[in-house]
């Protein structure tokens, strides 16, 4: 599981602010103390954690627009729970069909002492207003199911291989290596 603290200070390595490495801390310990019981990621080290769950994540959170973030298919918490400690200011909601992933995603967000919304459902059960930012991590979605839930104007982070195209989204560079952007026309 890794030694007391070292969550923390990897999270703190990151140049992160004092009380979102805290609230990511909280996330990866119980993180790692539910992995046992319930297969949540492979990374079994704090450090791979880390570098698998947060590092890639992070750079986006000064990008990400204000308003609505909703997270498909959240699982381990990654990247909705994540963006959602380091932007707390973002209105998130997390999508999870799977009973156990769900229950985990309620209980970091109780632990992290965040207002987010998890939901146990898929994207297509969705009712809500589309999001300014709609994120995916390693799901192979239809476009045309995932295009309506990005308000128009708003960004589709993709973790993972890229949908295929669709008319409404126009793919930008933001130079992230595994993460495609688009924007909702």
């Amino acid at each position: 599981m890794g030694a007391p603290g070292e969550h923390l200070s990897l999270a703190a390595g990151l140049g992160l602010d004092p009380s979102a490495a805290e609230r990511l801390s909280r996330y990866l310990d119980l993180l790692a103390s539910w992995n046992e019981r319930t297969n949540l990621t492979a990374a079994r080290t704090a450090a791979a954690r880390v570098d698998l769950l947060v590092r890639p994540v992070a750079p986006l959170a000064q990008r990400l627009a204000a308003g609505t973030l909703l997270d498909i298919g959240s699982g381990n918490g990654s990247p909705g729970l994540v963006l959602a400690a380091l932007r707390p200011d973002v209105q998130a909601t997390l999508l999870e069909p799977r009973k156990r992933r769900w229950a985990f995603l309620r209980e970091a967000a109780r632990a992290m002492e965040l207002a987010v919304d998890v939901r146990r459902q898929r994207h297509d059960e969705y009712d809500g207003a589309p999001a300014s930012t709609v994120t995916v991590r390693a799901l192979r979605l239809p476009s045309e199911e995932i295009a309506p839930l990005v308000a128009p104007g708003g960004r589709l982070l993709v973790f993972g291989a890229a949908p295929p195209a669709h008319p409404d989204l126009a793919e930008e560079n933001w130079d992230l290596p595994g993460v495609h952007v688009f924007t909702r026309r």
